[in-house]
């Protein structure tokens, strides 16, 4: 058979592979094929999911267990060089310096640590280079340079026998940190968006370093004992009786891997501080799990403990680096050696999507004035100026405003589903208690039933705290909702939460993001593939925020050796004189004197207290969705607007489009293409008209040609007496198709399991029409093709 009539995968078969087994390859530990790397993209229409195609490379190569090469095949009929640039996508995706593309005659080699003209080289099918010569280019790339970091490098996985391998972001990671410690580096970290897996990547780190001889005593810092105790069951549970908890400061110095509290560890005197049981050398690494916290900051008693063990490499892990001028993980850790983001993770299908609906109220949007001698419950007058949603339930506590916010979570539940994991994130403990008091009302025959459908979890609350474990277990029922504060906002792996609620004034865009952390992760054994965002206090404004899901903002200069004593001062170097453009004169700045009423004991000053009222009218002033673009930002211009220039930048003119739908096999991958390019087709259609076909949307929206329905579409066909060229029976199917169409859209007449539901099965199986009715197969998708061209005729 004639090389050019072999598919893809016989190439592969016949050609690439019998190549580089020659080349020295083992074909069963060197060589995967048809390797998916991601899990495809979740998209949402309504309350229905479906995935998007997974990331998929012909051939990966690895060296142990390091992915070195990445191969993309072509068949015959295309050339050599086809498929590097693919190739390239994958290489740079999964950090692999070697890329080759191939078509059964030989290899296009491009070389990433090249850079001269040898960057690309061809190469026959049989030059193809040894594992030996390719690993030689990987450790040039990685700047692996000594005997003791080649052998970091080569330590091995820990696998379990299940058959759990790391993810290939959590690969990178756990690479790009051992070859930082081989080649000398002490200080590192690591940002993870939340739900990608941290620990399990801090797991593979410790045990490759510990199995390989480079560390040899472990200590893992957490502030929770939530997080010590998931990861001692968790994933470290593998370090079996190495491993010991660090509990009530007693130290036993006989095991090998440290779990431990900060808390634990540091006290307010010197008898407190059960570190300094250790020795400052006993710990060859500290990895800091969450170190965007207490770490970050120098001042904190928390950073004692790293200072203590300097000589200690130090690793720290965080979704979210904190940098401002208080704080920074950067000039403690530097650059990290690798970030994964949350749009990465939502984008590989690793992570759920998530909706967000804004709701206004007219208090919170319009502020408040309370009439003239208006008291609070206790009689109290309340100062007569607006108070704004900053200070409802700091300052001033509405009854009426908590009662409509549980009135409309309850009613969302009720659409979406009474028993779906909602967290309800508020001001402070005595909000919580508040807002759990009103869930309870508003839910009071499912209250009836179980107490636990709705509870305070926070940090004073000891009967809500034993229940933390049942809330994020996805087995257990209750509790089903949370009301909290600032318990639940990190470290809490909450599987199945699928509805998240902002009641509380977010102005950190660390914490934010650590609260769309707690939806983020999947969970399809429970259906838990995308989240709800419900936003009571415009706290999604951080969405628009350059820093939601970016590289941290820098505030200070850094350089190697700097000294922080006094860097305020020495920050102030240009000594040209400001002058006032209205005055002429010289504007001098002077520190300012600044003092706290609060810590001095004489002074009148009191803190107002919160006080609690009712009788306001509370009302919602507009309710709506908040759209997101391709790149994960909000969309502020409309949804028409955001749909027409994707749709004339992909296509040039109206006719280029007709011109490509017409000739589509499945109108279904235009579809889906569209939707991949950021057209929330859903949302189009909830803005315009169910009843219109996505064909006349777009034409409508992006071309300005006047719609049709679906209806009409289908009654066009039939008027034109289209179906006479049919026998009785493939008639009566086509014109039960056209029926479909008319409810349902062309997604599915496309779809052959159509057949297989009512009323199709009044004409006998999905078999029987297609192979009895139409002869063939191919007939009837013939037929449907020309069932769709009616449709899309011009009249």
């Amino acid at each position: 058979m004639s090389k050019k009539k072999l598919s893809e995968r016989d190439i592969c078969t016949k050609f690439i592979t019998p190549a580089l087994q020659k080349a020295g390859w083992d074909l069963h530990k060197q060589i995967l094929e048809e390797v998916f790397f991601t899990d495809g993209k979740i998209y949402v229409r309504g309350k229905l999911t479906a995935r998007g195609e997974r990331k998929r490379a012909d051939y990966i190569l690895y060296y142990q267990d390091n992915p070195i090469a990445v191969i993309e095949a072509k068949d015959n009929n295309h050339s050599v060089r086809a498929g590097i640039q693919q190739a390239l996508g994958y290489a740079i995706t999964l950090d692999i310096p070697c890329v080759f593309s191939s078509n059964g005659d030989g290899f296009l080699f491009h070389d990433r640590t090249a850079t001269d003209a040898t960057i690309e080289t061809e190469l026959q099918i049989d030059e193809f280079p040894s594992p030996e010569a390719l690993w030689d280019r990987y450790k040039q790339y990685k700047g692996i340079v000594t005997p003791n970091g080649e052998k970091i490098a080569l330590q091995k996985y820990f696998s379990d026998g299940s058959g759990r391998k790391p993810r290939y972001y959590q690969q990178i990671a756990v690479n790009r940190t051992v070859e930082a410690i081989a080649n000398g580096q002490n200080r590192i970290i690591l940002v993870m968006a939340t739900g990608t897996g941290k620990t399990y990547t801090a797991f593979q780190i410790i045990h490759r370093l510990w199995k390989s001889g480079a560390k040899k005593r472990i200590l893992f810092l957490a502030d929770r004992n939530a997080l010590i105790d998931q990861t001692k069951r968790g994933d470290f549970k593998h370090f079996k009786d190495k491993m010991t908890v660090v509990k009530h400061r007693m130290i036993d110095k006989s095991y090998e891997i440290y779990l431990a509290l900060y808390q634990g560890l540091t006290g307010s005197d010197e008898e407190a501080n059960a570190y300094k049981q250790f020795s400052p050398d006993f710990f060859d690494l500290i990895v800091i799990d969450e170190c965007h916290r207490g770490s970050a900051n120098e001042e904190s008693a928390w950073r004692e403990i790293l200072t203590y063990f300097k000589n200690a490499t130090h690793i720290g892990l965080t979704a979210t680096p904190r940098e401002t001028k208080e704080t920074s993980n950067t000039e403690y850790f530097g650059e990290p050696v690798y970030t994964y983001s949350l749009k990465q993770g939502i984008d590989d299908g690793f992570l759920a999507p998530y909706k967000v609906i804004r709701v206004a109220l007219n208090i919170d949007s319009e502020g408040y004035r309370p009439q003239q001698g208006k008291t609070d419950k206790d009689g109290v007058e309340i100062e007569d100026r607006i108070y704004n949603r900053k200070d409802f339930d700091r300052k001033l506590v509405i009854d009426e405003r908590t009662d409509i916010i549980a009135q409309k979570v309850t009613e969302y539940l009720k659409g979406l589903d009474r028993f779906a994991k909602t967290i309800i994130f508020c001001v402070d403990i005595d909000h919580a208690e508040r807002m759990r008091n009103a869930i309870s009302r508003h839910n009071a025959d499912l209250v009836a039933v179980n107490y636990k459908y709705v509870m305070q979890i926070t940090g004073d609350n000891d009967e809500g705290k034993r229940e933390l474990d049942n809330f994020i277990n996805p087995e257990e029922k209750y509790p089903v909702i949370a009301t909290t504060s600032e318990l639940m906002t990190t470290g809490v792996d909450a599987q199945t939460c699928k509805v998240i609620v902002l009641d509380a004034n977010i102005n950190s865009m660390t914490k934010f993001k650590q609260i769309v952390g707690r939806g983020t992760r999947i969970n399809e054994e429970f259906d838990k593939l995308y989240f709800t965002i419900l936003d009571f206090r415009n706290a999604t404004d951080n969405f628009a925020d350059p820093a939601f899901d970016g590289d941290p903002l820098r505030v200070k200069p850094i350089t190697q050796d700097i000294d922080l004593t006094g860097i305020e001062d020495e920050e102030i170097e240009d000594e040209t004189p400001i002058i006032d453009e209205v005055t002429g004169v010289e504007i001098i700045i002077v520190k300012p004197e600044i003092r706290n009423p609060l810590n001095e004991p004489d002074s009148e000053y009191k803190a107002r207290p919160k006080q609690y009222i009712n009788g306001v009218n509370v009302s919602v002033l507009v309710s709506r969705e908040l759209f997101f673009d391709s790149n994960g930002k909000p969309i502020t211009i409309s949804l028409k607007d955001h749909t027409k220039e994707i749709i004339n930048g992909k296509y040039a003119s109206l006719d280029d489009f007709l011109s490509t739908w017409n000739q589509a096999d499945k109108k279904e991958a235009i579809i889906k293409e569209l939707e991949e390019q950021g057209i929330m087709v859903e949302a189009l259609y909830d803005a315009v008209d169910k009843q219109v076909d996505l064909f006349d949307l777009i034409c409508h929206v992006a071309y300005d040609q006047p719609p049709l329905t679906r209806k009409e579409r289908a009654n066009n066909v039939k008027k034109r007496n289209y179906f006479t060229k049919y026998g009785e029976q493939a008639k009566k199917v086509l014109e039960t198709l056209l029926d479909k169409y008319a409810d349902e859209g062309v997604e599915n007449i496309e779809n052959i399991d159509v057949l297989r539901v009512k009323p199709f099965d009044i004409y006998g199986s999905a078999y029987e029409i297609v192979n009895g009715i139409f002869g063939s197969k191919a007939k009837y998708f013939e037929a449907v093709k020309e069932l769709e061209i009616e449709l899309y005729r011009k009249a």
